[in-house]
């Protein structure tokens, strides 16, 4: 769950109305007993008999509240989308339920014929009440809270009197599944099990019976109990999993002393309650042409060349010329236990502000620098070889149209990342050594108000620089970044395209799911033959297909000769000529040759949500901490308290650096220079001047501060020169 808490809100309003900005702290219900709900009645008979009914969910501000079928049974609470087939979920016996409320409201889910559909409804939620809690509305008697360790659901009755059933039922039922009971239970039971059969044996033999049966008679016995245990075992490995993933749960979240109201209600996503109102449609599996595969466009233009499939491989692949080094797969375990920490308490001051201005507690950031991320965006640096090889053996089109995949494909890790990175100290640089990718890349914050990072890039025939600044704006609800500056791919062969990022936007900060869109236009210009346009499309509430990019390639004389679609977060493809291709359905044209596919997920997944690649960025591999000058991101002692889940180092360390930071922009108005950069002209960009891989190799870092040490006299003169 990503730190940015949301705020839980009330109405005591009925219908489809959003719940009123006044927030009220709910009565706490405990589990043994309820005042004024549980009688006589609640722990007899009614508490083991399964309860059904209608109840009212708030799902978000787009549907508000929405009425749900649920069901408890079994210390299981589920719920679902009403439709009348729902009673296919119900006991065969009408007598072993219990209805709340009026069931008769139950809407019907019709086809496209007018009549009902006959597929069993799927349940959209499942709530086990061995690990929740619940809590009735001081402002509404008609409403109530369900707290778990991961989402809250809020939901409303018709009456007082069926929130009263409600109540009972859920305390009652989850007092039959203690979790102490469970695993006191679990703890008594002996793990290995063995039998005699001394006395069945002698019982034998004193009956007269032959050696060879009571030998057989023996085995049958044995094989019977070995299955027996076998099971048991297993039924034992399951309960115990099952511990586990409950106490994990637990300790995940403090659910009876956190602060209630800073939980959003729009974690209805988590259930997928509106799967079939927003589903992205996956693309289609169907055969289309790789790029490898392209003889018929290579016709239209005239190429005569043969293509060579191993030169232009779809996958990136490691080149045996240089070594493979084993780079790690996940974070480290962290050693504390994470805080939750209100998003709204700390920016309701701050609207409108710079965000890179406002001092954010380390909850808030991820366990990158912002120079590392800009090292992100080489993630598919294999498209820039592709590239390469491409004009070299004399085809500028599919040059561009790769150039035009690889500034697409930098925006495919940031799906899923709400945390923002650490802004880095002024003179703080990152290098990054790839060379089972063919790329050395560095990079420097060259200044502090405002903040340029500057970085620069060299890879298999061709470099990329360039310096990025955002201007941030908090507008309440969503968080604005537009960059500022140009990005370059030079080519051995001299071919030159330049481009700037689109807009990003953040949304959802207060109440909802979070999650960022990129949106503008993004044009690609070259020194050759070749330009290219891309449009970002913004998403908008009801889209079906979101992420989606689309644009154009064309000539010098302005003659489309090529058309681009995918999404920003999973593909790229293209058509030759002036094609109308586009995600249709989740389907690609059969004509389209696929350009560019984003990376699989890794499997040790974080609440930063950071690509396999990511994960390696922070990392200090055997050797490299001798050799990096005292200035790397990787030696950040916040950084890495926070990578390593020390989350109170983290925090205090980070506020003694951001104390040290407030006088860079006084260095900086004194003179203050770049150590690895220089600026073209008054206001030109940044580039690259050398020496710093030279440096490293001779390990002269004499002109590079201890920027993450105490103060000393020795940064102000290095500073100040």
């Amino acid at each position: 769950m990503h730190p940015l808490c949301c705020i839980s809100l009330e109405s005591p309003e009925i219908g489809d109305q959003s719940p009123e900005m006044s927030l009220t702290r709910a009565r706490s219900l405990p589990a043994g007993a309820v005042t004024g709900f549980c009688g006589s009645e609640g722990n007899a008979k009614g508490s083991e008999a399964t309860v059904a009914g209608v109840l009212y969910k708030w799902t978000n501000y787009g549907k508000g509240w929405r009425s749900r079928w649920f069901l408890l049974k079994n210390g299981v609470l589920s719920y679902s989308k009403i439709r009348r087939t729902e009673y296919l979920n119900l006991p065969s016996s009408r007598d072993d339920v219990r209805f709340i409320g009026e069931i008769s409201t139950n809407r019907p889910s019709r086809t496209d014929s007018g009549g009902f559909r006959r597929k069993q409804q799927k349940d959209v939620g499942i709530v086990h009440l061995k690990i929740s809690s619940f809590r009735e509305s001081k402002s509404d008697d008609r409403r109530f809270y369900i707290f778990t360790a991961t989402k809250t659901l809020h939901l409303r009755t018709n009456s007082r009197r069926d929130r009263v059933a409600w109540i009972q039922a859920l305390v009652s039922t989850r007092s039959l599944y203690p979790l102490r009971t469970l695993n006191d239970g679990l703890s008594i039971v002996p793990k290995d099990l063995s039998i005699s059969t001394v006395r069945l044996k002698k019982r034998l033999v004193d009956e007269g019976v032959s050696e060879n049966l009571v030998k057989d008679c023996e085995q049958i016995m044995l094989s019977e109990f070995n299955e027996i245990q076998g099971q048991f075992k297993v039924l034992c490995e399951e309960r115990s999993n099952l511990l586990d993933t409950i106490r994990q749960l637990e300790s995940s979240d403090d659910i009876e002393k956190q602060e209630l109201e800073e939980v959003s209600d729009d974690d209805e996503i988590s259930f997928y309650d509106t799967r079939e109102f927003f589903t992205e449609p996956s693309v289609s599996c169907r055969p289309v042409k790789e790029v490898t595969n392209h003889a018929r466009e290579e016709e239209q233009l005239g190429n005569t060349f043969n293509t060579s499939e191993k030169m232009y491989d779809e996958k990136e692949k490691c080149d045996s010329r240089y070594p493979n080094i084993e780079r790690r797969k996940k974070l480290p375990d962290p050693v504390e236990k994470e805080r939750g920490v209100s998003l709204w308490s700390m920016i309701k001051d701050n609207v409108g502000k710079d965000l890179t201005r406002v001092c954010l507690p380390v909850y808030f950031n991820e366990p990158i620098s912002s120079l590392q991320k800009c090292f992100e965006d080489l993630e598919y640096s294999y498209l820039l070889d592709r590239a390469y090889e491409y004009g070299k053996a004399g085809n500028s089109l599919l040059r561009i149209l790769n150039v035009a995949a690889f500034a697409v494909s930098g925006y495919a890790s940031s799906e899923g990342r709400h945390c923002k990175p650490f802004n880095p100290l002024l003179g703080e640089t990152y290098e990054a050594d790839y060379p089972e990718k063919g790329v050395q890349f560095f990079s420097e914050k060259v200044s502090h108000h405002p903040t340029v990072i500057a970085c620069h890039c060299e890879g298999k025939g061709w470099k990329f620089w360039g310096d990025s600044n955002l201007r941030t704006k908090f507008w309440g609800r969503s968080i604005q970044l537009d960059p500022v500056g140009v990005l370059t791919v030079e080519f051995d062969d001299g071919e030159v395209f330049q481009w700037s990022k689109v807009t990003t936007s953040i949304y959802n900060l207060i109440l909802g799911k979070i999650y960022c869109d990129h949106h503008g236009t993004m044009e690609i210009h070259g020194n050759c033959q070749y330009s290219c346009k891309l449009k970002f499309k913004e998403q908008s509430i009801l889209d079906r297909n979101p992420h989606q990019v689309n644009g154009f390639v064309e000539d010098v004389l302005g003659k489309k000769v090529a058309t681009l679609f995918g999404k920003w977060d999973d593909s790229m493809y293209y058509i030759s000529g002036d094609g109308s291709g586009k995600l249709k359905d989740g389907n690609v044209s059969p004509d389209a040759s696929l350009l560019w596919k984003r990376n699989k997920a890794p499997l040790n997944l974080t609440r930063y949500n950071l690509t396999s690649f990511a994960i390696t960025l922070n990392e200090l591999t055997p050797g490299l901490q001798e050799k990096l000058p005292p200035t790397d991101s990787r030696l950040r002692p916040d950084q890495r308290h926070l990578e390593n889940g020390e989350y109170e180092k983290a925090n205090a360390e980070k506020q003694r650096l951001e104390r040290r930071q407030r006088m860079s922009r006084k260095l900086q108005e004194n003179g203050w220079k770049p150590r690895w950069f220089r600026r073209e002209g008054e206001n030109g960009s940044f580039r690259y001047v050398g020496g710093y891989w030279e440096a490293r190799e001779q390990l002269k870092w004499d002109e590079c501060p201890n920027i993450f040490g105490e103060f000393c006299e020795d940064v102000h003169n290095s500073e100040d020169s």
